[in-house]
């Protein structure tokens, strides 16, 4: 069985001979006092606003208030009472949309072609910078600052866009849905499309006095210096995230985030691989041959490390512990460190007749088993 309603004209509290302009008087009241949110969490008030949406809806409309006027709720929902569906005869003039409408008033929209919610909360928009550091904050971290020009609430309104001591009416044209509907006749009836109110321009409230410092926007345009903690361990061309340091949100909804991309400067001495440090380390030749007691630059300063005897070029020792921490975690990686030799320039006749005596004191014993591999194959013909 339907559900009992109550006249439409007795919700409003006016006469069926009101104009439109006591109509829509009676309306605004009725909303203004039953907004649910000015009254969160009362259910009383919350079914007497969309009672008042749901009158209004009908009374509003000249066409939906004569079909009131001469057939009652039958006229606007054909539903109503059993009435007016298929053995009430369809004519093919039945407006669609009718119905809703009567729900998008109740529940914003979504059925049966009626009015979704355009003004809700929204998130603000992501900005997006980028940072340099150096080889070494991008390994222990570090904290930064950056300039960024980002919109927030104006200060003057706290985001309302309201002079003081004002406050926005609830558009009467599309009672703050921020949409209105478009009706078209076709062989198959009446048929309605949503578009973006032009009364409130989808903002579902107007303004009657602006504030005078953002004119009604609700937002103003700011440059701020944020800080942002550089994590230990972050490598070249990630990016950080700071929650809600970006734009301003619309309609109460939430900012933005602030993206940072890192850049991290090419280092002199160092590069790296995942969590590993890589350097190059040269030796003389009498390092190499007799093996010496070497400082090895690392991130952490110089460390001593002992080359043993015989070391060749080419050799690689790992520093555990040397690398890069984790990022966002424990231990660290490795340091590997590639020895090379260099071979003596400008030598005086005295150290090259020294070099030559000892060169024949040596035998090849004193090589590894590559030489003996390398010279010792027979060349092709």
């Amino acid at each position: 069985m339907a559900e009992q309603k109550r006249d439409y004209y007795e919700v409003l509290g006016v006469s069926k001979n009101a104009s439109d302009a006591d109509i829509k008087r009676a309306y605004r009241k009725l909303a203004k006092e039953n907004h649910p949110d000015l009254h969160p969490g009362d259910k009383a008030c919350e079914a007497r606003f969309k009672e008042a949406n749901e009158a209004y809806e009908v009374l509003s409309n000249p066409d939906k208030k004569a079909k009131y006027d001469q057939f009652g709720f039958a006229g606007v929902d054909p539903n109503y009472g059993g009435a007016g569906g298929y053995g009430g005869g369809f004519t093919g003039d039945f407006d669609f949309g009718d119905l809703g409408d009567i729900f998008g008033s109740f529940f914003g929209g979504g059925f049966g072609g009626g009015q979704a919610r355009r003004n809700g909360p929204v998130r603000g928009e992501t900005i997006r910078t980028s940072v340099s550091i150096s080889f070494e904050e991008a390994a222990f971290g570090c904290e930064k600052e950056v300039v960024i020009e980002r919109t927030e609430n104006c200060s003057e309104c706290g985001g309302s866009g309201c002079a003081k001591g004002t406050t926005a009416e609830v558009c009467p044209e599309c009672h703050g849905n921020g949409t209105t509907q478009v009706r078209r006749q076709t062989p198959m009836g009446i048929f309605a499309t949503t578009q973006t109110c032009p009364k409130c321009g989808g903002r579902g409230k107007i303004i009657h006095q602006p504030c005078p410092k953002c004119r009604g926007v609700g937002t103003e345009r700011r440059s701020r210096t944020i800080k942002a903690a550089i994590p230990a361990g972050i490598d070249n061309g990630q990016t950080i995230s700071l929650r809600g340091q970006g734009h301003a949100g619309r309609n109460g909804g939430p900012a933005g985030d602030l993206h940072i991309t890192v850049t991290v400067r090419p280092h002199e001495i160092f590069r790296r691989e995942g969590n590993s440090v890589l350097c190059e380390a040269p030796i003389s030749f009498v390092q190499a041959a007799l093996g010496a007691e070497m400082e090895i630059p690392t991130i952490d300063g110089k460390v001593q490390y002992s080359i043993p005897e015989g070391t060749q070029s080419g050799t690689v020792f790992r520093l555990r512990g040397k690398g890069i921490p984790n990022l966002n975690g424990k231990g660290r990686g490795d340091q590997f460190v590639t020895v090379y030799v260099e071979t003596p320039r400008n030598l005086t006749a005295e150290q090259r007749e020294a070099l030559k005596k000892f060169g024949e004191t040596l035998g090849e014993t004193n090589y590894g088993e590559e030489r003996k591999g390398f010279f010792g194959k027979k060349r092709r013909k």
